[in-house]
């Protein structure tokens, strides 16, 4: 079965992140960072706005619908 590259799971890729420091920037689990990168879980609106505010910091002009599809 192949995994599925969000646009998540490519940014990371591209900045050089790793899901891991999204999960410390988010304090979500390693787990929950896994399964939104892999297509496994949809994101709650709640976990949308951590996960903005994280790539926000490496890119301020970064908006939710480049990630999600909202």
């Amino acid at each position: 079965m192949e995994v599925k590259k969000t646009k998540l799971k490519k940014w990371l890729a591209e900045e050089g992140r790793t899901q891991k420091w999204l999960a410390k920037n988010t304090k979500l689990t390693n787990n929950a960072i896994s399964d939104i990168c892999t297509g496994k879980r949809n994101p709650t609106a709640p976990t949308i706005k951590k996960i903005m505010s994280a790539i926000k910091k490496v890119d301020k002009n970064a908006k939710a619908e480049d990630f999600f599809d909202i």
